[in-house]
């Protein structure tokens, strides 16, 4: 190195000179903005370098907090997912309760209306059994129930009590094999047999094929049974297949389309009529009636449009003109006269001047010549009415004697 630097002594002490008068001209020389030029000069070179130590600084320190240092990050997750837990079972909590309202609600309800008495259940339990439909209620005999009292919703039936425990009950629902229900049709007033198919559909027996079901029609109770009074829904038909003697019916079930949750056991049962409608038709808005005048425009007739209605107008009015009554005239009687030309105005407008023309008269025999000529009374003119104002007096023109008069009657 000093071998270079003595070699080249000159041009080092000359780069030497002119580095440091760049550096003392950057000191004094200012830019536009009053910033030195060593300034400029400076910052320039060195933030790139502090550009790429930022980015290894910023990089190393986040890859330590979110991939080594993570022992907060498990209890915290930990944390929101039991928090998020608790508040799902408080969400299902909170709308099994709203359920729950609204079915006491319905069930109240319906116990305010029923004449009968009963008693509401919640539904606690099933049947063990792979093909029974047994439930179990929280009401026993302690309660008031007893075997073979009937078991309803605000729907229909569900079924009847075949055990009755002291704190609970046992109930065979309506679509158990072993289950059977007097039933009678809405419309035509059919009488038959409820049984259960262990499936979701019933089957109604011993209905004659004489007598006309329809798919859509209604079954109610009919007290036959001496378990559930009449006049409770039972279910609506869903297929009818003709059979000798009697009808292959299903019905499904009204009282178990919504499951079972709360159910009412019937303590004293009241018979109740057959309703005409089943279920209540939903309201039907209907506008108000028309304004008067709008309603007598669409009552006025209409104006005849086409050629044919035009025709058709022309001749009737041809044959008001003359008289004649269309398809009213006797064999032989004389037609009306469609070449006379008769204006015609549109219905409901008034006639300027309707000219009336008189069929032509038939001639009448010729009477006798006699000295003095009268006229018969049958072919005398009808005088025309008197009008409102006093006219002058016409001077009356003399009778003929009765012996000219009777003449020609006589000759």
């Amino acid at each position: 190195m000093e071998t270079f630097l003595n070699r080249h002594r000159n041009i080092t002490v000359l780069m030497l000179v002119i580095l440091a008068q760049l550096v003392l001209l950057a000191v004094q020389v200012k830019n536009d903005q009053d910033v030195r030029m060593i300034r400029i000069w400076t910052v320039t070179a060195v933030t790139p370098v502090a550009r790429v130590v930022e980015w290894l600084r910023g990089g190393s320190t986040g890859f330590l907090h979110d991939y080594i240092v993570l022992h907060d990050t498990h209890q915290e997750n930990q944390r929101l997912q039991a928090e998020l837990d608790r508040l799902k079972l408080e969400n299902n909590f909170l709308k099994n309760e709203l359920n729950t309202a609204d079915r006491a609600k319905a069930l109240a309800v319906f116990q305010s209306h029923t004449p009968s008495k009963t008693l509401a259940a919640s539904v606690i339990g099933t049947g063990a059994g792979t093909n029974s439909k047994v439930v179990f209620v929280d009401r026993g005999s302690v309660s008031g129930v007893q075997r073979g009292m009937a078991v309803v919703t605000p729907d229909g039936i569900v079924g009847k009590v075949i055990s009755a425990y002291p704190t609970a009950s046992e109930v065979l629902l309506i679509t158990d094999p072993d289950f059977a229900a007097g039933v009678v049709s809405q419309k035509t007033q059919s009488h038959g047999t409820l049984k259960g198919q262990g499936t979701p559909m019933c089957k109604v027996d011993y209905v004659p094929f004489e007598d006309k079901l329809q798919v859509g029609e209604w079954f109610y109770t009919s007290g036959d049974d001496r378990i559930f009074p009449r006049g409770f829904p039972v279910g609506i038909v869903k297929a009818v297949h003709p059979g000798q003697p009697f009808q292959e019916i299903y019905v499904e079930p009204s009282g178990l389309q919504r499951g079972l949750q709360d159910v009412l056991i019937m303590v004293e049962g009241v018979h109740q009529a057959i309703p005409d409608e089943p279920v209540a038709n939903q309201p039907v808005y209907i506008a108000p009636a028309p304004p008067a005048a709008a309603q007598a425009a669409s009552n006025a007739p209409p104006a005849a449009g086409t050629e044919a209605d035009k025709l058709r107008a022309q001749y009737k009015a041809v044959g008001d003109a003359q008289g004649h009554k269309f398809g009213e005239g006797l064999p032989g009687a004389k037609p009306a006269d469609f070449n006379l030309k008769v204006p015609v105005t549109q219905p409901g407008a008034a006639a300027p001047g309707a000219v009336k023309t008189t069929p032509p008269a038939v001639p009448a025999p010729k009477p006798v010549p006699t000295p003095l000529t009268t006229t018969s009374p049958a072919n005398r003119m009808p005088a025309p009415p008197a009008p409102a104002a006093p006219a002058p007096p016409v001077p009356a023109t003399p009778a003929p004697p009765d012996d000219v008069a009777q003449r020609p009657h006589n000759q």
